[in-house]
């Protein structure tokens, strides 16, 4: 007989069933916070002078990350990319429908964020061409990599990135399920850490919703290398996800209470024996309570210590 996954969400405070939220909520939240990302993550670098820009394109995608695991991550989960998703699947907190409507909100919600900043080029005067605008922050590789990185390199790395992302969330969730807030900011800086590393390679995202909200919006070359940015980040989700449900620490076994059965069975029908137990059992009793500071009950009864205390009054003892 096979078993239900629970729907677990893992809300970052750790919402408990009873009032987790309903699925149609949660692809809100997940929408929200994927166009969110897409927004902050392309449009910093496609708006902004690298020579004079304040803040750095990765650490603000970083922080979009942040801000949105914090904003809506009680809702949903904050997973806002497909390859958290399908590594939630893999580590058994999420059913398989759930989480393929996960992963269609999730590409919704970056492409319609990625629609806006394109909107947003074409009113622009000084751009004359918004799709190479759009090149200039999608994931590509070969020719269309900074550093020309061929395909094996970008294939590697997206594969190990995409697994350290999971990794951390579901570490991160699992530890904070009791309420905390540092999972968004792990995640968070991991993500502006690994974006950072890609950025040179071609603008690697770790995130198919992303990957595919740029190359909708940029040149023909985008959507023919699409393939590998949607198949790698999911590969190394699913070995994160897989290792993390395999090696998840087990429950601690309960103590085992000492059989006294043999015990009790030796003494049946030998009473000297049983006497003799009952004896050391009633000594030892005694013993403790005498350390303790307690009165020995059972070595001096009451009509000892009644007699011991006439003497005392009649002047017998001092």
């Amino acid at each position: 007989m096979s078993s239900s996954v629970p729907d677990r969400h893992d809300a970052l405070p750790g919402t408990s069933d009873a009032v987790r939220p309903g699925l149609l909520p949660r692809l809100g939240a997940e929408a929200f916070g994927s166009l969110f990302i897409a927004v902050a993550g392309l449009g910093v670098p496609l708006f902004s002078i690298p020579q004079s820009s304040p803040l750095p394109a990765t650490l603000a995608a970083g922080l979009a990350v942040t801000a949105a695991m914090l904003a809506v991550g009680h809702v949903s989960g904050g997973h806002f990319n497909p390859a958290i998703t399908l590594g939630h699947l893999l580590a058994g907190r999420i059913r398989a429908g759930a989480a393929a409507a996960y992963a269609v909100a999730q590409l919704a919600g970056a492409v319609v964020g990625a629609l806006v900043l394109f909107a947003v080029l074409r009113t622009l005067p000084g751009i004359a061409d918004s799709r190479t605008a759009f090149d200039t922050v999608t994931a590509g590789f070969g020719e269309h990599s900074i550093i020309q990185a061929p395909v094996a390199a970008v294939l590697l790395l997206e594969v190990l990135g995409a697994a350290i992302v999971v990794a951390v969330f579901l570490g991160a969730a699992a530890r904070e399920r009791a309420g905390g807030v540092v999972a968004p900011f792990a995640v968070g800086l991991t993500f502006a850490a690994l974006l950072q590393l890609g950025q040179a390679m071609g603008n690697l995202p770790y995130n198919p919703a992303r990957a595919l909200a740029s190359a909708v919006f940029s040149s023909g070359w985008a959507v023919e290398q699409l393939w590998v940015f949607l198949v790698a980040p999911l590969a190394g989700a699913a070995v994160a996800g897989l290792l993390f449900r395999i090696f998840r620490a087990a429950p601690v076994p309960a103590p085992v209470a000492a059989d006294t059965s043999d015990d009790d069975a030796s003494t049946e029908g030998n009473p000297g024996v049983a006497a003799g137990a009952r004896t050391d059992h009633t000594a030892g009793t005694a013993g403790e309570a005498r350390s303790a500071g307690q009165p020995d009950q059972a070595a001096r009864p009451a009509g000892a210590a009644a007699s011991e205390a006439q003497e005392f009054f009649d002047g017998k003892r001092g």
